[in-house]
């Protein structure tokens, strides 16, 4: 180790002024924290206020506008796995006062992106035949494809979001993202509405609608937080598009090593619900649509934790590129306190009022929607039974992500999800003949096995020596 490499780990280690006290920490992580929440919602609004509309147009619009989302959902999220590496390589670098390696880092993030999008595409594109071989209904499979072939430009300006989210996430930045997620927000449900109904003049698009306005949004958020990032004061020092074009292997390769299996781990858990959804495919358009709804209101309660996640990398990343051992275990078990103990109440409350939630949904005064709502109501209730478990493993997952820790927590949540959740599934939905339910059951099983090993495993750091290389 050089002596200027020496001399900037000593500084950081002497800018911790003193260890936070639980309360401080409770301050530090709730500030960076709810703007990070609400923008996550706001982000899941972005899906919900497409659901809803969906919803509108009718059960067969609303089935093929999830069998759409639910085969390029799991593609995004793994992208953006990969490049949310950006956030935790960021915020080390930050703690360890190593700021010459922000500006590589976000550019190399972009590379990423860049490299993530030329290898999706022509996967993206194949959604008919393989839907085909699954078989999905023939007449949604081609409405899906519609949506698909429209939103497919949308994953550049997807991902190119999510690191410069990163950046502004690691320098504790976070109320401009929520500013620009809820504009995003705004925008996104006045293009469904003028284009899937065809108001203001416009032709009705139905599900085509949706995707133009998906992409749309996706392009203005990208525009705007690039324009942020570039012109004030705190980030264009930074001069991130500055040689652009100049390779960094280093920073790649860091981005894919840690991002990799970030992005292989959110695969496997959306690939799970992928999966229930095609298993409900298997067994009615109606089971689809319950699923659908149920699913959104799961995702929008996830949100919270999940903003907790993120700011957990962040202060966990900035105490791990400090040297503060301290700092990772008080930083990972407050967002792991805050993040259960929120989801303990949405889980009682989907349990409590299911019935008056999915109804926001799907219009109950149409009889054509009753056996959908009664199923939605039933997956809700199962839905709210594994909250707790939900909110424990993302949490804990991100804690680790601080860390670096990727690799063994993506081999976890493969066994958990894949071995453990999808078996159960099946044989409760389709062996024991529990349908939906059993299929809801097994999500759960799924995620309970793997926020069970990711807590224990963070509880365990030190023993694992995951903090060796910052000793």
């Amino acid at each position: 180790m050089n002596q200027t490499t020496t001399g900037a780990r000593n500084a950081a280690r002497s800018s911790i002024a003193e260890t936070l006290s639980w309360s401080r920490e409770l301050r530090e992580t709730f500030a960076l924290a709810w703007p990070l929440v609400i923008a996550q919602l706001a982000q899941t609004a972005l899906f919900t206020t497409d659901v809803v509309m969906m919803g509108w147009l009718g059960p067969k619009f609303l089935a093929a506008g999830t069998l759409a989302t639910t085969f390029l959902v799991p593609f995004l999220f793994a992208g953006t796995g990969i490049t949310g590496a950006v956030a935790p390589l960021v915020a080390q670098a930050r703690g360890a006062r190593n700021i010459k390696a922000v500006r590589r880092i976000v550019r190399q993030g972009f590379w990423a992106s860049a490299i993530i999008v030329a290898v999706l595409t022509p996967l993206l594109l194949q959604i008919r035949p393989l839907y085909a071989m699954l078989g999905q209904d023939p007449d949604a499979t081609i409405l899906a494809e519609q949506f698909i072939q429209l939103a497919v430009p949308l994953l550049f300006p997807a991902l190119g979001v999510i690191v410069l989210r990163s950046l502004l996430s690691a320098f504790n930045t976070t109320r401009i993202i929520l500013v620009i997620t809820v504009a995003g927000v705004l925008f996104n449900a006045l293009c469904n509405y003028t284009l899937m109904f065809g108001n203001f003049g416009f032709p009705r698009l139905e599900l085509r609608g949706s995707a133009i306005s998906t992409l749309a949004t996706n392009v203005l958020m990208f525009a705007l937080f690039l324009i942020y990032v570039l012109t004030h004061h705190r980030f264009r020092r930074f001069h991130i598009l500055h040689n652009f074009f100049k390779p960094d292997w280093f920073h790649l390769r860091e981005i894919f090593r840690v991002g990799t299996p970030i992005g292989l781990t959110v695969l496997a858990e959306v690939g799970l619900f992928t999966a229930a959804a095609l298993l409900m495919g298997r067994l009615g358009i109606d089971e689809v649509a319950a699923h659908a709804v149920a699913l959104q209101c799961a995702s929008l309660a996830f949100m919270i934790p999940l903003g907790l996640g993120i700011a957990s990398t962040v202060r966990v990343g900035n105490a791990y590129g400090r040297g503060d051992p301290e700092g990772i275990r008080k930083a990972g078990w407050m967002a792991f306190i805050l993040g259960t103990g929120f989801m303990a109440f949405g889980g009682l409350s989907f349990v409590l009022w299911s019935h008056g939630i999915v109804g926001l949904f799907l219009d109950h005064t149409n009889p054509a929607n009753s056996n959908a709502l009664t199923l939605a109501a039933s997956f809700l209730v199962v839905a709210g039974v594994f909250q707790l478990a939900d909110g424990a493993q993302v949490v804990a997952a991100h804690a680790l992500r601080g860390m670096s820790d990727t690799t063994v927590p993506m081999i976890v949540a493969i066994i958990g999800y894949w071995a453990v959740g999808l078996p159960v599934a099946y044989i409760l939905g389709f062996v024991a003949n529990w349908r939906g339910v059993g299929i809801w059951i097994g999500l759960a099983a799924g995620l309970a096995f793997v926020a069970v090993v990711l807590v224990t495993r963070f509880a365990m750091r030190e023993r694992l020596g995951l903090l060796r290389s910052r000793s």
